[in-house]
């Protein structure tokens, strides 16, 4: 599957692997993370393929994307549905990974989040401008919408509707399908897990419950909505830097 994968490579030193979100992208997820990272990692990322993939292709597809670049050995820092591809990498490819960072991730959706992905489901086959109102209320903490003004919150608005990316639909249904429970007492690298407390599309209770599945795993908590690069991108660096030093 690695043909399917464009990868970002920048940078030099310890192999950091990105896994990205569901509607998101490595630029979309990581872009104000970025520059810092790249100046003392090796830093490997990739946009999953339009056409979906599993769970497993999608963690097998990135682990090649790192050893194609050279990395033989990473941390995976994992976004929301890529907290579950980097458990699934951790655990296919556990002599590849020396530890991971799960940001506003789950193990299993719950009856709350499945609402949440039917509706987004659903809005992905019509309007673009709804779709987008719905993600910003949901993704989006209620002091940094507060934070817009009217002509902010319409641009932002516009600037969503327009970058919904090709394969949103396959990695939502993915989302739905996800649960890695059963793997998380195999992990055994250090892990950070990063709860994101005013996060209303996946609540923070998914984080606890990640930390509480994976052996020694640490809890860290940054006050943001589900979008942490755009609210909270010095906090998430901090968190991140802590933990890779």
């Amino acid at each position: 599957m690695t043909e399917h994968f464009a990868p970002l490579v920048a940078g030099q030193g310890p192999g950091l692997l990105l896994a990205h979100g569901a509607g998101g992208g490595v630029t979309a997820n990581f872009g104000p993370l970025l520059d810092d990272l790249t100046r003392t990692h090796t830093v490997v990322g990739a946009d999953y393929p339009v056409a979906g993939g599993t769970l497993d292709e999608l963690a097998d597809g990135l682990v090649a994307t790192a050893v194609d670049a050279g990395i033989e050995k990473f941390t995976v820092l994992g976004y929301s549905l890529g907290t579950a591809v980097a458990v699934r990498v951790a655990t296919r490819h556990p002599e590849r990974v020396s530890g991971l960072i799960l940001t506003a991730g789950f193990a299993r959706p719950d009856a709350r989040m499945e609402l949440a992905l039917d509706l987004w489901a659903e809005l992905l086959k019509g309007d673009r401008i709804l779709l987008a109102k719905y993600l910003m209320l949901t993704a989006v903490s209620e002091p940094f919408l507060a934070t817009l003004t009217p002509e902010q919150l319409t641009a932002a608005i516009a600037g969503l509707a327009e970058s919904v990316p090709a394969g949103t639909a396959y990695q939502v249904e993915l989302v739905r399908n996800t649960d890695t429970r059963a793997e998380l007492a195999s992990i055994a690298v250090p892990t950070l897990v990063i709860a994101t407390t005013l996060d209303s599309l996946v609540p923070p209770r998914h984080s606890q419950e990640l930390a509480d599945g994976i052996p020694g795993a640490e809890l860290a908590e940054i006050a943001s909505g589900h979008g942490i690069g755009e609210e909270a991108p010095e906090a998430w660096l901090t968190a991140i830097r802590k933990m890779l030093s």
